[in-house]
């Protein structure tokens, strides 16, 4: 028979473990509000240290470096998004109108600060291009597929697969955002691609 361990050791496990992950939110929360405020070469590891009152030591206990710190910031992010827009989609019961809806949402999202510099900036420059893209198929798309199926699967006629049609809706979003981003008047430029995007999106779902 295997012995249990006294029930002070469990204790102190518990807690050692608890220290680690608030510990590890700390630094999370430190390098969401630092690189969305300054981009990751522009924050020291001794800012975000001091930043989630912890030491360097465990700074790179949690991470092996800065880039990875950032990464576990904008996967963080992009989990957070995704559940909001998710809690979003559920408000609209046609499930392809709410994708169409879901266009102007993302857009809206993307223009908060913290997602424009950490999500649209920083991360395709610092995680590189594929990494970047194969983070955000890896919440948002999966979103798109699973409600296309749905709809699929309701018997709304979609014109192709949702494995073909959920990554051109999310890349020519995607490309929406990075166009919005980038401009010199970004709401100038969200209202000549809205519309665009969002009538495109609708003539792919064969609402129009």
């Amino acid at each position: 028979m295997t012995s249990q361990p006294p029930d002070g050791t469990r204790a102190a496990r518990r807690s050692q473990a608890q220290r680690r992950e608030t510990t590890r939110e700390a630094l999370l929360e430190a390098g969401r509000t630092l690189f969305a405020e300054r981009g990751v070469d522009g924050v020291s590891a001794e800012e975000l240290v001091t930043a989630a009152g912890v030491t360097r030591g465990a700074l790179y206990h949690h991470f092996a470096n800065k880039q990875d710190l950032f990464r576990a910031v904008y996967e963080r992010m992009e989990a957070d998004l995704r559940d909001e827009l998710v809690g979003r989609l559920d408000t609209v019961e046609d499930p392809i109108v709410a994708l169409v809806g879901a266009v102007g949402w993302f857009l809206d999202i993307c223009e908060r600060p913290e997602v424009r510099r950490i999500g649209l900036v920083e991360a395709p420059a610092v995680l590189g291009w594929q990494t970047w893209r194969e983070i955000e198929n890896a919440y948002a798309l999966g979103v798109i597929v699973d409600r296309l199926e749905a709809a699929g699967q309701a018997g709304v006629a979609l014109p192709a697969p949702a494995s073909v049609l959920a990554p051109l809706l999310f890349a020519s979003v995607i490309e929406a955002a990075l166009t919005i981003a980038a401009a010199d008047d970004p709401a100038a430029a969200r209202a000549a691609v809205e519309p665009a995007l969002a009538g495109m999106a609708a003539r792919t779902m064969g609402l129009t």
